[in-house]
């Protein structure tokens, strides 16, 4: 029997049916959502140190994790899009950490066929290397040039003992086993001056800046005629950039590059750090030179307080041997000649699209004025390490009341990063920019400071933004500065005399051509001895 219900039943039934389905397909869309929400959370991985224990570095990783991107509100809209753009399928590291062209360059050091070892000794070198760690090694590797020029014992340099350094000997910094044994067919090298020398005829010579061999083989050889023993008061600048013999140019680099390595518990500290570093991934090493001394020394004071400016006006006119007193700091800072700020290091690095996560390293001293003018570029970018981060006090212990060691520490891992970028062009800079020429042309991007200070004062004045039209134009600026290949500047045209030399770009900043060579060519092994 069919059971027929009266139509106002039937429609009453048909809308619970419509209410349910409806309630339905809410809670479907709902659960959709909800499981779209929690696929896009950040996953938060465990990057262990290798053989790190627990420190104040891994206690921040834990109140922030830095795979999480902290973008400051007035960057959002320009750093999602490029965040995006890397998600999207144009890799990060194609883009930002591809290294230059290296153009098939590779290390040519070898001895040509006229080139002697070492002559009978005419008597002994002293010296006195001055300056701080990047100075010493440069005048280090001259002086050896130097002994092998006018047949001299070189004796094992000393290193400056002012009480900023505190490092005592050679030994402290350097392996002098192999500095000895690995230039011993270049010159011969030996620990001590010999004790029946000690009241031998001794004169104290400056020589003069930036010299060629004339000077050395006429002027300096003459001067074993009376004495036997010959002590440089400095080692810095005393050898000529250019225009030197092929093989003399040579034994600097092999000295340099091959010889001069730190001591092995600097070497092995310099290397885990390293090890670290690469637990992150591809890493930026960032030369802050954003010290007391250097600001100071510069006269430049942009963002500072007016306290901070008046502490280092004085630190300037107490410095005896700072010769420039009254500086104008914004001229100062509108030529480049002020090292970029935390803030605008970045302002930078943004503009060129690194991402938010991306590790660096910060070679340098101590920051002035530490967390407070350090928290713009920590917002940006917290994976923000250095020595102290990577390392526990008992590991670094040996080292840190060693300003030059802990310097060394410091260029080791800028050597061997990824991408080294200095704010900065002083010795330091140079110097690692030109050791990581000569080991492949690693990319060094170096920041066109001039530029920037205007787009960074455009920021500050309100009349520009971060956008893709700023990150546009500083990637444009900086598509040559990333140390590509190319041979050393000479001086710059109209100068003379000592600005001419000083206007030349440092041996050691490019070693090219003298010492690197295309590796498909034969290397021309005809140039003549020097003596």
């Amino acid at each position: 029997m069919v059971i027929v219900l009266p139509a106002k039943r039937r429609w009453r039934t048909l809308l619970v049916l419509r209410r349910l389905l409806m309630c339905a397909i809410g809670i479907i869309a709902l659960m959709a959502l909800l499981s779209a929400h929690v696929a896009r959370l950040p996953a938060h991985t465990s990057h262990k140190l290798p053989k790190q224990h627990e420190n104040g570095f891994q206690n921040l990783r834990r109140e922030r994790s830095w795979t999480q991107e902290l973008a400051p509100p007035q960057l959002k809209n320009s750093i999602i899009p490029r965040e995006r753009e890397a998600a999207s399928g144009i890799l990060v590291s194609e883009k930002l950490w591809k290294q230059p062209p290296n153009r098939d360059y590779v290390p040519c050091t070898e001895r040509s066929t006229s080139y002697t070892s070492p002559l009978e000794s005419r008597g002994y070198l002293l010296v006195h290397a001055n300056g701080g760690l990047n100075q010493m090694r440069a005048g280090i590797c001259d002086m050896v040039a130097v002994a092998h020029l006018i047949d001299a014992t070189l004796v094992i340099p000393e290193l400056d003992k002012r009480s900023l350094w505190q490092d005592s000997s050679f030994s402290d910094v350097f392996d002098e086993e192999l500095f000895i044994n690995s230039l011993v067919d270049d010159v011969k090298i030996v620990r001590k001056l010999p004790k029946e020398l000690a009241s031998a005829s001794m004169v104290v010579k400056h020589f003069r800046s930036w010299s060629g061999i004339d000077y050395y083989v006429n002027e300096i050889s003459s001067l074993w005629e009376e004495h036997q023993v010959i002590r440089a008061a400095k080692s810095d600048s005393r050898l000529a950039n250019n225009n030197l013999p092929p093989d003399i140019q040579k034994l600097r680099c092999r000295a340099c590059y091959q010889s001069l390595r730190f001591a092995p518990p600097i070497e092995t500290m310099g290397k885990l750090l390293v090890d670290r570093m690469r637990s992150y991934g591809h890493y930026i090493a960032l030369h802050l030179r954003f010290e007391k001394d250097m600001l100071a020394f510069s006269g430049c004071t942009h963002g500072l307080s007016p306290e901070e400016v008046e502490e280092l006006k004085r630190i300037r006119e107490n410095t005896t041997w700072w010769k420039v007193k009254d500086i104008d700091p914004a001229e100062q800072r509108a030529k480049g000649y002020c090292p970029l700020t935390p803030k605008e290091v970045g302002i930078f690095l943004t503009s060129l699209g690194y991402p938010l996560n991306t590790p660096i390293y910060v070679a340098a001293g101590e920051i002035y004025g530490g967390d407070s003018h350090m928290a713009s570029l920590q917002t940006r970018y917290p994976k923000l390490m250095n020595k102290e981060k990577l390392a526990t006090a008992e590991e670094l212990e040996p080292f840190i009341h060693h300003a030059t060691q802990m310097a060394a520490l410091d260029y080791i891992v800028s050597v061997e990063s990824d991408i080294f970028i200095p704010t900065y062009s002083g010795n330091m800079a140079r110097a690692v920019e030109g050791h990581r020429r000569f080991l492949g042309h690693r990319k060094t991007i170096s920041p066109d400071r001039k530029a920037l200070v205007r787009f960074f004062d455009k920021i500050e004045g309100g009349t520009m933004k971060e956008s893709k039209n700023l990150s546009n134009q500083i990637i444009e600026i900086h598509k040559r500065r990333q140390g590509s290949p190319r041979k050393r500047k000479g001086p710059i045209p109209g100068t003379k005399g000592t600005d001419r030399f000083r206007s030349e770009e440092a041996f050691y900043v490019n070693p090219l051509p003298d010492c690197l060579c295309h590796k498909e060519l034969p290397h021309n092994n005809s140039s003549q001895h020097i003596k």
